[in-house]
C-alpha cells in the first residue's frame, strides 16, 4: 500500500512538474523549430548580401598598366576577348578606378567605375555579356555607348586613345576622375 502511494505521489508530481514547466518533448521540439528558423533567416541574409554585393567595388583584374611619364598605357590586344578589366590608379591617398573593355562594334572603350548618380555607394560596374552592369543601381548599359553617353547612371567616360598597338591615356584624364572615389565626400 505504501509502495503504491508512493507511486501515485511520484505521478502526481510528475504531472504537476509537467502542468507547470510544459511537456519536455514539446519543448525540445519548439527548441528545435526557432533554432531551424533561425538558421534559415541567417542562410537567406547570406544569401541575399551575396547577390546583392555581386562583385562589389570592382577588383582590379589586371595591373598591367605601364606609367609612362604623363600617361598610362596598356596593351590593345589585352581587349580583343571583348571582357572588361578593371583597372585601379594611385595617387594622394585616392584610388582612381576604371574599366576598358573593346565593345561589340570593335571600338576599345574607357570609363570610370563609376558613375554621376551611383558614385557614393563605390560599387562601380560589372559586365555582364554585352552590358555593362552598376553594381547599386542595377541599369544596363549597352558596350557600344560606353565613353558615348554621359551623365545620370552611365558610366563616367574616360578619354583614352591608341598609339599604335599601345591604349593611352593621360595621368591628366585619370585624375579628373578623383572626386568620384573621394569618399570623405559622400553623405
Amino acid at each position: 500500500m505504501k509502495e503504491k502511494r508512493a507511486v501515485e505521489t511520484s505521478d502526481k508530481r510528475s504531472r504537476k512538474r509537467e502542468i507547470v514547466t510544459g511537456n519536455d518533448r514539446k519543448r525540445s521540439l519548439k527548441a528545435v523549430l526557432i533554432g531551424a528558423a533561425i538558421v534559415i533567416l541567417g542562410l537567406g541574409v547570406l544569401a541575399y548580401g551575396a547577390l546583392r554585393t555581386k562583385g562589389a567595388g570592382s577588383p582590379a583584374e589586371n595591373t598591367s598598366g605601364t606609367v609612362e611619364g604623363a600617361t598610362v598605357t596598356h596593351p590593345v590586344a589585352l581587349f580583343d576577348d571583348g571582357r572588361a578589366k578593371h583597372f585601379e590608379f594611385e595617387h594622394e591617398n585616392t584610388t582612381v578606378r576604371y574599366f576598358v573593355l573593346k565593345s561589340s562594334d570593335g571600338v576599345v572603350r574607357a570609363a570610370f567605375d563609376a558613375c554621376d548618380v551611383c558614385w557614393p555607394a563605390g560599387r562601380g560596374y560589372f559586365q555582364e555579356g554585352d552590358m555593362m552592369v552598376c553594381r547599386n543601381c542595377g541599369r544596363r548599359f549597352a558596350s557600344i555607348k560606353v565613353n558615348e553617353v554621359k551623365g545620370g547612371c552611365n558610366p563616367a567616360p574616360l578619354t583614352r586613345g591608341v598609339q599604335g598597338d599601345r591604349l593611352v591615356i593621360r595621368v591628366s584624364d585619370l585624375l579628373s576622375g578623383k572626386p568620384y572615389f573621394d569618399f570623405t565626400k559622400k553623405g
